[in-house]
């Protein structure tokens, strides 16, 4: 009986062992992924969805447990952005009103274009706005007040409400489409851009699509924790080096998870 007992001590403690080595793998995964995102304005679903995969999880509950904790990005970048008070109200009102429909219709409803050829199709065009901004120097370098009459905020916020679409129904990279959104249409620099994407689409677009996909389907809570403690604080560092680094090295880092994230869809 005591040697029974002994062995069964020995299990616990190794599953015990791999729990929290599962654990810290998630959060450093979840840390990474989500300074990267914060940094470049979107991204984190590049490096810390195809992980939940790889360590086990189905796509499908993959995908609601990342959006979970991508909330937790958005707390995490709001926290660092707000000691900057650079947000309108005017601003947050149309990327709230415009955007939150269009994530609870994205995640609610199964778009008829087949999978892969709706991840091929905006896998190249993620490519082509980091080459876009590439080839465009002066993009997002300064503040340049546009388009903010009735037609201008009407155009804006439509396309805010597409973007929302994609964000609730796709996997990543739509945040990056808010950032150049904002920069080409409002005028915004990159530093002012990243801020909104953040705030905006990290917090309230990614909750309400959480709480859509929560509904809808299934969440591995278990995860949950370190991924959220992770996300939250990677979220600050990123907003953080955002606000420290400046205009270009935001550009740059938005070039670069706009054509890693582009060729992970187009390969799948």
């Amino acid at each position: 009986m005591a040697r029974y007992s002994l062995e069964y001590r020995h299990k616990i403690s190794v599953i015990e062992y791999f729990y929290v080595i599962e654990q810290l793998l998630i959060f450093f995964i979840s840390l990474v992924a989500n300074v990267f995102s914060a940094l470049s304005g979107g991204g984190a679903g590049l490096i810390q969805l195809p992980a939940l995969i790889f360590l086990g999880l189905p796509f499908g509950l993959a995908l609601a447990t990342h959006k979970v904790a991508t909330i937790a990005l958005g707390f995490g970048a709001t926290a660092r952005h707000l000691k900057d008070n650079k947000i309108e109200r005017d601003f947050a009102l149309l990327m709230i009103a415009a955007g939150l429909p269009g994530v609870v219709f994205g995640a609610s409803f199964i778009l008829q274009v087949p999978d892969q050829i709706a991840k091929t199709a905006l896998g190249l065009l993620t490519i082509c706005l980091g080459i876009y901004s590439f080839f465009s120097p002066q993009l997002g370098q300064s503040y340049e007040i546009k388009n903010r009459d009735l037609r201008g905020y009407l155009i804006g916020g439509g396309m805010l409400f597409i973007i929302g679409i994609l964000n609730g129904s796709l996997t990543s990279g739509t945040g990056l489409f808010v950032t150049l959104w904002l920069i080409r249409w409002f005028g915004f620099d990159y530093k002012l851009a990243v801020a909104y994407t953040l705030v905006f689409v990290g917090l309230f677009w990614n909750a309400s699509g959480a709480v859509t996909l929560g509904l809808l389907g299934d969440i591995h809570w278990l995860w949950v924790p370190a991924l959220l403690l992770g996300s939250f604080i990677g979220g600050y560092i990123g907003a953080h080096l955002s606000i420290v680094k400046g205009n270009k090295v935001i550009k740059r880092s938005f070039e670069i998870v706009t054509l890693l994230i582009g060729v992970k869809l187009v390969l799948g």
